[in-house]
C-alpha cells in the first residue's frame, strides 16, 4: 500500500502515544442532570487530542458510530495548530493561524499533523463492529483518504459518498456549480461490519394499494415475465373468469406452472378490478425488506441541506440576531448517518461537535424509536457552553417558538459535562510536578475505572477510601508527598488489614504507586491491585 509523506509526519505519527491522560472534571453548573456520571450522554469541553486520550480508559472499543466535521481547510477557516508535539518544525507552527493555498504552504501538512493523531484515537475508540463518517470537501479529501488508508486500513474503507449540500444550483458559479460535499466512511473492522437499511420514503410506501381488500395489506403488483424465452417458462394461466393468459413471444414466466398456480390458489395473482386483465404479482408491504439500501449519493431530500440546518439552529437561539455558525450540518443528514451504522443501544461520538447537531440527532432517534443511544461530543472553543450544551439543553426542555413539533415539545434526556483537568502521569508524580489533591486524584481514578459518579461525601481520604460499585470497592493509596511516592509499596500485611476493616465482602480493587505482595495472595483476599497511573482504566474494562 502507498504511503502518504508529508511534513512533520515522523513526528505526530506516535504523537498520540506520548499524550497524557488528563483528568475529566465534572461541572454540575454546566450539566443538565441529578447524578453526573460518565456513564451519561456526555459533553467534555477540551481541546480534542486530549479529551479523546481521556476518553480512552472508559469508552475504548465501545463507540459504535463516530461523526466528524473537522476544519475543511479553506483558508477561510482561521484555525490554529497547537499541538504540542517535541519537534522544530511543528513548534515554528503552533499557535499561528493557518493561512490560505498560496499563501501557506505548508497548510496541508498542517492539516495532516492535526488530523492523525486524533484519527489514531479515534480509532482505538470504536467497537470492533464500529464505523467512523468523517466530512469534508474538495480541499483536502484527497489527502484524508490516503490517511485514513493509513489509519484505518484500505481495506476497511467503505465508501466515499457524495452529500447534496444545496437544493439548487449556483448560477454565479464561474466553472461548476458546487453543490456537494463528501463524507469519507471506513470501517474499524469491515468483516463485522453492517451498514444498516434507511427507513422506507414516503413516495416508496405510496405505491403500495389494497383495490381488491386483501386481509394481508395494502400490496403493489409485480412484473412476472421475463425476457428470454425458455420452454418450461411458456405455459397458459387462468383467471377466475376463465380467460387464458400466456407470455409473448422471446419471454418467460418468472416462475415454475407448479409455483404460479400455489400462487393463484393463495390469491396472489392479480387479474384487475374485472378477473380480465394481463396477471401480476402481489408484493405485499408486510412481506418486503422494512427499508432501502443507501447510495452513496446522498440526496438533500433524505439527508437536508445547508439552507434547512441555518433555519434549524436559528430557530433554537430564536432571540440572537447572529448565530456563531453561518452553517452547521442538519440534524436529518447525521440522524440518517447514525441509522446506517448504529442501532437503538449505540454510542454515537463528535469529537468537532460545534453547535451540537449530534446530539440533537441522537435525542431525536430515541425520542422516534424509543431507543437508548448515548452521546460523546467533544468541544475545545470557548461557546462549548454557550452554544454547544445550550443547543443540547433548550432541545431537551422544549423551545416553545419551534415549528418542528419534536423541538417544540421537547426531546428530553440528560447530559453531564466535563473539563479537561491537569494530567496524571508517573513522571510528573514522581518528579512532584502538580501533584493533584487526594481529593482529586480519587475523584479521576473513581470515574475513570467505574464510569459512575464520584460522591466526596462517601469517601474518606484518612482510610484511602475512594467510593464503591455494585461490585467493587475502590482504594486510591495516594499522598501528595513526593518521597511517600518515591518509597511507598503495598504489602501483604496492609492488604490483610484493608480487607478486615473494609467492612465489606466486595472484590477490593488498590490503586498505588508500587507493591511487594503477589498477585496470588491477592486473590486469596478477594483483592486486585493497579499501579498508578497505567491501569487506572483496568477495572472498567473487565
Amino acid at each position: 500500500m502507498p504511503n502518504l509523506d508529508f511534513k512533520g509526519k515522523s513526528a505526530v505519527q506516535y504523537h498520540h502515544l506520548a499524550v497524557p491522560h488528563h483528568q475529566l472534571v465534572p461541572n454540575k453548573k454546566n450539566s443538565l442532570t441529578d447524578r453526573i456520571s460518565l456513564n451519561d450522554n456526555l459533553i467534555v469541553q477540551g481541546d480534542n487530542l486530549l479529551a479523546l486520550k481521556a476518553l480512552l480508559p472508559t469508552y475504548g472499543g465501545k463507540v459504535k458510530c463516530i461523526y466528524i466535521d473537522p476544519p475543511y481547510n479553506t483558508g477561510n477557516e482561521a484555525w490554529v495548530y497547537n499541538d504540542k508535539v517535541n519537534s522544530p518544525i511543528i513548534k515554528d507552527w503552533i499557535d499561528k493561524e493557518v493561512g490560505k493555498e498560496g499563501e501557506d504552504f505548508t497548510r496541508h501538512d498542517k492539516w495532516l499533523c492535526m488530523m492523525m493523531p486524533r484519527l489514531k484515537i479515534l480509532r482505538e475508540l470504536l467497537s470492533d463492529d464500529g464505523v467512523i463518517f468523517v466530512s469534508i470537501d474538495e480541499n483536502e479529501v484527497h489527502h484524508l483518504r490516503n490517511l485514513m488508508d493509513e489509519v484505518f486500513n484500505e481495506s476497511n474503507f467503505i465508501s466515499q459518498l457524495g452529500w447534496q449540500k444545496v437544493y439548487s444550483p449556483k448560477n454565479q458559479s464561474t466553472y461548476f456549480s458546487n453543490d456537494y460535499e463528501f463524507v469519507v466512511c471506513y470501517a474499524k473492522n469491515i468483516v463485522s461490519t453492517v451498514i444498516n437499511l434507511l427507513p422506507r420514503s414516503k413516495e416508496m410506501n405510496a405505491r403500495f394499494k389494497n383495490p381488491d381488500n386483501d386481509s394481508r395489506g395494502i400490496w403493489k403488483p409485480g412484473d412476472m415475465v421475463a425476457n428470454e424465452e425458455r420452454k418450461e417458462g411458456r405455459y397458459e394461466i387462468e383467471s377466475p373468469t376463465g380467460k387464458k393468459f400466456n407470455v409473448p413471444e422471446g419471454k418467460h414466466w418468472s416462475y415454475s406452472k407448479h409455483k404460479m398456480l400455489e400462487l393463484i390458489k393463495d390469491d396472489r395473482i392479480y387479474f384487475g378490478r374485472d378477473g380480465n386483465s394481463f396477471p401480476s404479482v402481489k408484493q405485499f408491504l408486510s412481506e418486503v425488506k422494512q427499508g432501502r439500501k443507501a447510495s452513496s449519493l446522498l440526496l438533500y431530500k433524505d439527508f437536508g441541506h445547508t439552507d434547512l440546518s441555518k433555519k434549524e439552529i436559528k430557530e433554537i437561539f430564536y432571540e440572537q440576531e447572529k448565530i456563531a455558525f453561518d452553517t452547521p450540518k442538519p440534524s436529518l443528514f447525521i440522524k440518517n448517518l447514525i441509522r446506517l451504522a448504529a442501532n437503538k443501544d449505540s454510542i454515537i461520538l463528535d469529537s468537532f461537535a460545534g453547535s451540537g447537531t449530534t446530539a440533537q440527532a441522537v435525542l431525536e432517534l430515541n425520542k422516534e424509536d424509543g431507543g437508548n443511544r448515548k452521546f460523546i461530543l467533544v468541544e475545545m472553543e470557548d461557546y462549548a457552553n454557550d452554544i454547544t450544551a445550550e443547543r443540547v439543553r433548550r432541545v431537551i426542555k422544549g423551545v416553545p417558538t419551534a415549528k418542528k413539533p419534536l423541538i417544540k415539545e421537547g426531546l428530553g434526556g440528560t447530559f453531564s459535562y466535563f473539563e479537561l483537568g491537569d494530567p496524571i502521569e508517573l513522571n510528573n508524580l514522581l518528579a512532584g510536578n502538580k501533584l493533584p489533591s487526594w481529593l482529586e486524584m480519587a475523584r479521576y481514578v473513581f470515574y475513570t475505572t467505574t464510569g459512575e459518579e464520584f460522591d466526596d461525601k462517601n469517601s474518606n481520604a484518612n482510610k484511602y477510601f475512594a467510593g464503591k460499585t455494585d461490585s467493587h470497592a475502590i482504594y486510591v493509596l495516594y499522598k501528595t508527598d513526593i518521597n511517600w511516592l518515591k518509597d511507598y509499596k503495598f504489602t501483604l500485611k496492609e492488604a490483610q488489614e484493608l480487607r478486615t476493616n473494609s467492612g465489606t465482602s466486595k472484590h477490593i480493587t488498590v490503586y498505588a504507586p508500587a507493591k511487594y505482595v503477589d498477585n496470588s495472595s491477592l486473590e486469596e483476599l478477594n483483592m486486585s491491585f493497579c499501579q498508578l497511573p497505567y491501569e487506572i482504566y483496568k477495572l472498567n474494562s473487565k
